[in-house]
């Protein structure tokens, strides 16, 4: 879930029923988290754009009118995922119905969705069979289901701008979010996994192709759907000579992106459930034409 965060510029965000006049006065804080949601600093330098990959094997780019069914999709991949649920599952929640549970997990996944469509790259194959989202400096003017979707961010932008929350409506998330969820959100995920993927790449963090989400609906599964969404970016990132990075919440997956040339180099965790999550952290060095 993206994630290039810098250092923080504290702004308004305001309901919707407030006056958005207040939304560029500085340091505002938002209820009683005192960093429920602020907008991030953009890096002052950003690397070269990366062509964007030329679309084959059925994939093709998710448009920002198809941003439901690319989420609904992600939904059904992601619909017990340790991770997806960590900020919904929470004690202050434990009076929700499933349904609202669910409705939640759904609206979260809008809102990464369609940030994605504004400021990265989301693809998919089939009918929203599986979708993939992406985190990368793109050349652009600006697991688990039978859907497969892939959402991917260029290297050397993130989704934090003022306006990408605005549009998105990520904003939302912090009257959405209970309190103890907007602190494992704001607090804890989000801090952990920029300061997990700098610690990782260090100086290639902003050229890494990151990949955010990447999810098959049941009904999609064995048909090759991953596969495709994740070589229509490995094979670009082999010719730029970019690493590609991702977290991976669900043991069974590890040994899956192996297979495409990742390799776990570390595991951290998220610790404010009653029991620990762990992610694994993977990269996928480029590969040159000599060593396929």
């Amino acid at each position: 879930m993206a994630k290039s965060l810098a250092p923080v510029v504290s702004v308004h965000l305001v309901d919707s029923k407030s006056s958005l006049k207040s939304a560029t006065t500085a340091n505002l804080h938002l209820n009683d988290v005192p960093t429920s949601f602020s907008i991030l600093q953009q890096k002052p330098a950003a690397p070269a754009a990366a062509p964007m990959p030329p679309l084959t094997d059925g994939v093709r780019v998710v448009t920002a009118a198809e941003y439901k069914q690319a989420a609904a999709c992600l939904a059904e991949a992601f619909a017990e995922d340790d991770v997806a649920r960590y900020f919904i599952d929470v004690p202050d929640r434990a009076h929700w119905s499933e349904q609202e549970k669910w409705d939640l997990h759904v609206e979260i996944l809008e809102y990464v969705t369609y940030a994605h469509i504004l400021k990265g790259l989301v693809t998919t194959i089939g009918n929203f069979e599986a979708v993939a989202l992406w985190y990368v400096v793109i050349a652009l003017v600006a697991s688990n289901t039978v859907v497969l979707m892939e959402l991917r961010m260029p290297p050397g932008k993130n989704m934090d701008d003022f306006l990408t929350i605005l549009r998105s409506g990520m904003w939302r998330l912090n009257y959405r979010l209970s309190t103890e969820g907007k602190r494992r959100f704001f607090t804890e995920f989000l801090p952990l996994l920029h300061d997990t993927k700098y610690a990782t790449l260090g100086d290639r963090d902003d050229t890494s192709w990151y990949l955010v989400y990447i999810g098959t609906r049941p009904s999609g599964r064995g048909k090759g759907h991953a596969r495709k969404l994740l070589e229509h970016v490995t094979m670009q990132a082999d010719r730029e000579g970019r690493p590609v990075y991702l977290e991976s919440s669900n043991e069974a997956n590890p040994p899956i992106y192996r297979k495409f040339g990742f390799e776990t180099v570390r595991t951290v965790h998220l610790q404010r459930a009653e029991r620990n999550v762990g992610l694994d952290i993977m990269v996928r060095e480029p590969v040159s034409g000599e060593r396929k």
